[in-house]
């Protein structure tokens, strides 16, 4: 593990910034689903009044717990713990959704959402070979580069590999479930969608 600056970096934390830049104005309540040790919770608190961070991964959240900030951590799943239906105006989750079955995580987080609130996903999905053998050797490349020059922080959450769900899977779960979203595939082995949920 590599911090340099000061400051952590991986390949999750280079996409904070487009959940961060997500989270619509006036937003009073935010769920980080999947934080494990908060650090994104963290970061959303910081123009967010309530932050929620749930995870089952209790050394994690032990460790956010530690910062002593006001984020409400939640030891839980995810899929069943009984948050209030539409009662949150920013869900958020990185690297969390292929811990669980997408549609029925999507689905969740949909309900989740009070009409008007944004949904931010960034996510892992698995590389269809040979044809994605192009993205593969870019994405080494590029991570390379970032890791010389800002290190490496690994988290300390459980690792699911491979991702069950592919690229374009994901994208067809994200047109089916969250009519209108945003997909897009990004260079260092990540997926986001970022979704408003229709006023009624």
């Amino acid at each position: 593990m590599t911090v340099k600056n000061g400051r952590r970096w991986n390949h999750n934390i280079h996409y904070h910034p487009r959940i961060l830049h997500a989270v619509p104005e006036g937003a009073r309540r935010a769920l980080d689903v999947g934080c494990g040790e908060g650090m994104l919770a963290r970061e959303l608190r910081r123009t967010v009044p309530h932050v929620t961070g749930i995870d089952l991964d209790a050394a994690g959240l032990e460790q956010g717990r530690a910062y002593g900030d006001d984020v409400d951590y939640v030891h839980g799943d995810f899929l069943s713990h009984p948050f209030e239906p539409a009662s949150f105006d920013v869900i958020a989750s990185v690297a969390a959704l292929h811990h669980m079955d997408a549609a029925t995580g999507l689905a969740r987080m949909r309900d989740l959402l009070r009409p008007g609130g944004v949904l931010a996903v960034v996510g892992l999905a698995r590389n269809s070979m040979p044809r994605d053998l192009p993205r593969v050797l870019a994405a080494v490349a590029v991570g390379s580069v970032h890791r010389a020059r800002k290190g490496h922080w690994d988290h300390p959450s459980p690792v699911v590999w491979p991702p069950p769900v592919t690229y374009p899977e994901m994208r067809a779960l994200a047109a089916e479930l969250l009519p209108g979203s945003r997909y897009r595939r990004h260079v260092l082995w990540r997926y986001s969608i970022v979704w408003r949920k229709p006023r009624d």
